[in-house]
């Protein structure tokens, strides 16, 4: 697999926070993120949104949280979306 697009990269960074992925596709997502500055933020909101969960238990968190939570998570990833067109790889588009 070949990772070409930021959506390529967005698609396996949970995997990749969670040490799931085998070494070659690492190497790709760091490579790509090293010259992604988009990238780079995403990944950045990913893991403190991924440091804060772990850190909430089930069930602690009121429903009218964890939607205002849900949609801000949804606007970041609209958002990082719109803007992925600042990666400096050419192969992003």
């Amino acid at each position: 697999m070949k990772l070409e697009r930021c959506q390529d990269v967005f698609a396996l960074l949970s995997q990749y926070l969670d040490h799931e992925l085998p070494a070659d596709l690492c190497d790709q997502i760091e490579a790509h993120i090293a010259d992604c500055p988009p990238c780079v933020a995403f990944l950045e909101s990913l893991r403190k949104t991924v440091e804060l969960c772990r850190k909430l238990q089930a069930g602690g968190v009121p429903a009218a949280a964890r939607d205002e939570h849900r949609r801000a998570l949804q606007e970041a990833y609209q958002r990082f979306l719109r803007e992925h067109g600042g990666c400096s790889d050419s192969s992003n588009s």
